[in-house]
């Protein structure tokens, strides 16, 4: 766990850093300098773009993470690498063209509901192209146990980008409506910074001939780009299905929401950049005594990590929303108290999804990411229409619990392992005990001094519990060093 550890710190650290700029966005420069209809149309148009992304670059990313290390020679390496650019391009031109010969009617079809969408919906497909590319390049340098660069590239360059273009709109320099196509020329921009870093992690040579396996790589492909693209239903749908039953600003108010919740997955997020591929070596020469070990440790300290995460943010939302001050911003409170429970969840699954994918039984990923997207579409329609947006978050939450369950018990079925024991328990009843404890107890000083006491105690006490309690052994060594506590 050496290298996972190291990397998942630093990447921890670009998380935390990331979403702290992101949350100054969010929380305050969104939601002061920009018009909430701009605000929707922005985080709609990225949405959608996540949607399509796998299907443009066919899968490739996922493709990379789970063949590079089967390939043992330089040219086998660098002839396949060469090919997940180009293979790309066989979805993206006539996909393109066909988008350019309809794109009246599928325009006229998203903006149905909110008209402002219409001139901007040609935007989703370039963006999708940059997006696409850049975790293409970014799995280059994944494969070679180096997640750090990409990782500061993604989640600090666009949201700083975004900072400035923000105080732009403020002193008027941009318009809201120059500031949409900023943002899209920022994605394209951070695209090209990590090619160029690709190349120089991995500097393959030019070889333009198709791998050996290439019947086998496309199969696997087409699995993982319905497979993906259905993650990507789960993720971002709600803010496509919003705007088509809500007036747009209410994709704001939603996102918001999101984005604090969002906070609780940070650290499956920064290991994942490193065990995908250490999983995907490992299943691939069937070493599944490691793939349990890191399994089971990254359930638990996932859990310890973002059980904490959890407790700061909901234990303190009414004094965030009041900190940010736009009332109609607190629709989403309890959004963020339904994604954060299904993050959680998430957490708790450990690598689950990387040993799904990287494994023979990777087509049951397909089935399961394809049941995922239709039932939070099924779920979504039903529940937005019933009660807004917090139907949208709970129709995410009903469906990862359910689906989560399910993949946990195929795994045990077929490679006999699971990610859970006594100490998972453990972790599950500190949590429950201090959100009980402390929900309804409130301060009444300015919220900043409330967050910041309230957190404090809740910080200490939780750390505590964890080491009392011997729940992870690796958390125990962290806070031994740290806190010295006895």
């Amino acid at each position: 766990m050496g290298i996972v550890l190291r990397q998942s710190f630093i990447n921890t650290i670009i998380l935390f850093v990331g979403f702290a700029i992101g949350g100054i966005n969010v929380m305050f420069l969104f939601t002061h300098f920009l018009h909430e209809d701009y605000f929707g149309l922005i985080t709609f148009l990225l949405s959608t773009a996540n949607i399509i992304l796998p299907l443009l670059v066919f899968g490739m990313q996922h493709t990379i993470i789970k063949y590079y290390s089967s390939y043992k020679t330089k040219i086998e390496q660098d002839g396949f690498l060469i090919s997940t650019i180009f293979i790309p391009l066989l979805v993206i031109i006539p996909l393109g063209l066909v988008s350019a010969y309809l794109y009246e009617t599928i325009a006229t079809w998203v903006s149905s509901e909110n008209p402002l969408i219409k001139n901007y919906t040609w935007l989703i497909f370039l963006v999708a192209i940059f997006m696409g590319y850049f975790e293409v390049f970014y799995s280059w340098t994944k494969v070679k146990y180096n997640s750090v660069f990409g990782n500061f590239v993604k989640e600090i360059f666009a949201r700083v980008c975004t900072s400035f273009l923000l105080f732009a709109v403020y002193f008027e320099w941009l318009t809201n409506e120059q500031f949409i196509y900023a943002i899209v020329i920022v994605y394209g921009i951070r695209t090209l910074i990590m090619k160029i870093y690709a190349f120089y992690i991995c500097k393959p040579t030019l070889i333009f001939k198709l791998p050996s396996n290439i019947k086998e790589l496309l199969s696997f492909s087409l699995y993982i780009i319905v497979a993906g693209s259905a993650a990507g239903v789960l993720l971002e749908i709600d803010k496509f299905m919003i705007p088509q039953m809500e007036q747009i600003a209410q994709v704001a108010y939603y996102s918001v929401g999101i984005y604090i919740a969002s906070a609780v997955a940070i650290p499956t997020r920064a290991m994942q950049q490193i065990t995908t591929s250490i999983t995907a070596k490992d299943m691939n020469e069937n070493n599944i005594g490691e793939v349990e070990i890191m399994y089971k440790q990254t359930s638990i300290n996932l859990l310890v990590i973002g059980g904490l995460l959890f407790l700061l943010i909901n234990l303190n939302i009414a004094d965030l929303y009041e900190l940010i001050n736009k009332p109609q911003f607190t629709k989403g409170i309890w959004v963020v108290i339904i994604i954060s429970v299904s993050k959680l969840m998430e957490l708790a699954f450990g690598t689950g999804n990387s040993i799904l994918v990287n494994s023979k039984f990777y087509k049951i990923f397909f089935y399961i990411s394809l049941a995922m997207a239709i039932s939070v579409i099924v779920l979504n329609k039903w529940l937005i229409s019933l009660i807004g947006i917090n139907g949208s978050a709970l129709a995410t939450l009903i469906v990862i619990i359910v689906f989560t369950i399910f993949k946990i018990i195929y795994i045990k079925m077929k490679l006999k392992i699971q990610p859970f024991s006594i100490q998972s328990i453990k972790i599950i009843a500190v949590i429950l005990a201090i959100f009980t404890a402390f929900y309804f107890w409130n301060f009444s000083f300015h919220p900043i001094v409330n967050m910041v006491l309230k957190s404090i105690i809740v910080g200490v006490l939780y750390l505590v519990l964890i080491k009392k309690l011997q729940i992870s052994k690796d958390i125990d060594l962290l806070v031994s060093k740290y806190l010295t506590l006895k």
